[in-house]
């Protein structure tokens, strides 16, 4: 799915990091935390085996791999850190897929991996949650030609209609 032989740099990944650092969170809790790996790094070959079947065929050739964590719990209490901490880190990772956008990489968020293997393997605090991940990369495209539309963006997806999200019109309801 990416083009492999494409290497981010480090300013890239930083650059995803503070977009994140950034976004607006309840009360600036700012309730995240990511692990970033790039291709070939020893971060990546310790995520690589909590893939699933699915993800690993494609994750892999992600130039930057980010799990997405979420300060879910206050310490040694099952009381919410804030009850916008799911939202608040949507947030970010929206704003990192946007700077990704502006780098000229493509993002690919997916769950399909062992989230307690994970926190197992970094030691993550259990009040907090690893929550997703986000594949970051180039397409491959050839030489003067523009990048791939991704094998899955041809596939039917069905949405909801616009009157179903939309709540509440200037009509009213």
């Amino acid at each position: 799915m990416f083009d492999e032989s494409y290497e981010a740099r480090t300013a890239e990944v930083e650059s995803l990091l503070e977009a994140a650092r950034w976004a607006p969170s309840a009360g600036n809790s700012q309730p995240w935390a990511f692990i970033t790996a790039r291709r070939g790094d020893a971060v990546h070959t310790r995520l690589f085996r909590h893939l699933a079947a699915s993800s690993a065929r494609w994750a892999p050739t992600a130039s930057i791999l980010v799990v997405n964590l979420c300060h879910r719990h206050v310490e040694d209490t099952d009381w919410d850190y804030s009850e916008f901490s799911l939202y608040d880190l949507g947030q970010a990772v929206a704003h990192m897929t946007i700077q990704a956008q502006s780098l000229g990489l493509y993002a690919r968020q997916f769950r399909a991996f062992d989230q307690a293997g994970i926190a197992v393997e970094f030691d993550v605090p259990t009040h907090w949650q690893v929550t997703s991940m986000t594949a970051f990369g180039r397409l491959p495209a050839a030489v003067g030609t523009p990048p791939p539309i991704p094998a899955d963006v041809g596939r039917s997806r069905q949405r909801r209609s616009m009157s179903e999200v939309s709540w509440l019109t200037g009509e009213g309801r």
